[in-house]
């Protein structure tokens, strides 16, 4: 039997170690003055493995404040958004409003590598009320931003994960995380 790959859905994502993806603004430069590896701490590697982005539209608009360019361009990103009509859609930028119980699946059968879901708080909530998360790969930043938009917002429904792999860059630890399977 000669059966493709399904494509897995991966939350590759960095994190306080108070459990924050952010500064209550959205901000995200105290990622940047964190000793890592020296070089990109691993991104590189990981992007190779993707083929299609979902993120949702408030991790979008953080994503076009962070540089000129559109940083994924080249890779087809679906944006979740309540009023898709208010956007238009660009080479590989798509604006959803298409239940990821839906949406998901789909791309699983048709993405060229895995799915990464880029963020933010609401959409891991999603994701993980609908168990459409295979695995989870956590960068601990080693600071403590005391407020900001948590990782796991309250009223995240209860999951069970098995790490896999630890990962030490620098001050940096890199957890790998897979979907708990019942035995």
């Amino acid at each position: 039997m000669n059966e493709e790959k399904q494509s897995k859905v991966v939350l590759y994502i960095a994190m306080s170690l108070d459990g924050y993806i952010a500064q209550p603004d959205g901000s995200v430069e105290w990622l940047y003055d964190v000793k890592g590896d020296g070089g990109d701490n691993g991104y590189a590697a990981f992007y190779n493995t993707i083929g299609t982005l979902i993120m949702g539209r408030l991790t979008y608009e953080i994503v076009l404040q962070l540089s000129e360019e559109y940083l994924y361009k080249g890779k087809p990103c679906y944006i979740a958004t309540r009023n898709p009509s208010q956007y238009e859609n660009a080479p590989d930028l798509f604006f959803t409003d298409e239940p990821m119980t839906e949406l998901v699946p789909r791309l699983k059968k048709t993405s060229k590598g895995d799915i990464w879901l880029a963020g933010g708080g609401q959409m891991v909530q999603v994701f993980l009320q609908e168990g459409l998360l295979d695995e989870a790969v956590i960068a601990i930043i080693p600071k403590v931003l005391g407020e900001g938009i948590p990782l796991f917002p309250e009223g995240t429904v209860p999951s069970s994960f098995e790490l896999s792999r630890v990962e030490q860059l620098g001050d940096i630890a890199l957890l790998y995380y897979s979907k708990h399977t019942s035995s």
